[in-house]
């Protein structure tokens, strides 16, 4: 690849190093590397590299001066300012199910592994299982792209914030997607471009 130049179509200079597809590139760019940890949490100051890293600090109830926050509130939180639906779901209503868990016991065994019973994956441990069926996985798809010609859904809002900042459908900059982050924690609309 060195002595056929292709390295140089698609390298980072500062670190000396190629990529295979321009849009690895652009991930590296927008790495920590590059960009540093530019996000912080209003709430425990953590610092993110990505609007992604907080808003998942933010649904997973991460955040030790914030436990209230989830993927629940979050949601309410940019229903509210979302209100011509530009990556919400339009629904019907809207019922937090903090208290709706599914747990798998011993009978998930297979014979080999732990089956999720939902989609059939296997874990190697019931620990592992329980932490999948504890995560978004099976929840309910509640954002959308703002691509016009993408129409990728999502179940929480730092997977959607992830796939903008990849640029990979190009419906916006990786810079407005952190822009937005701040209109979703202060309360002005998203104006995601």
């Amino acid at each position: 690849m060195d002595e056929e130049g292709h390295w140089r179509v698609h390298y980072c200079q500062a670190c000396d190093r190629g990529f295979q597809n321009e849009n690895n590139l652009r991930m590296h760019m927008n790495s920590r590397f590059h960009r540093g940890n530019s996000i912080t949490c209003p709430k425990c100051n953590a610092s993110f590299t990505a609007a992604s890293g907080l808003m998942h600090h933010f649904e997973t109830g991460s955040c030790p001066y914030a436990r209230y926050l989830n993927r629940e509130t979050m949601h309410e939180l940019v229903r509210d300012r979302d209100t011509a639906g530009v990556i919400t779901n339009k629904q019907i209503g809207w019922h937090t199910n903090d208290n709706e868990s599914y747990v798998a016991s011993s009978a998930s065994w297979n014979g080999h592994a732990y089956e999720c019973y939902l989609c059939h994956r296997d874990f190697k441990t019931l620990r592992s299982l329980n932490q999948h069926l504890d995560s978004p996985t099976h929840k309910q798809k509640i954002y959308h792209c703002c691509g016009r010609t993408c129409g990728k859904q999502f179940t929480t809002l730092a997977a959607l914030f992830g796939h903008l900042e990849s640029e990979s459908c190009g419906a916006t900059r990786f810079e407005s997607v952190q822009q937005n982050v701040a209109n979703v924690l202060s309360g002005r609309a998203l104006t995601f471009r």
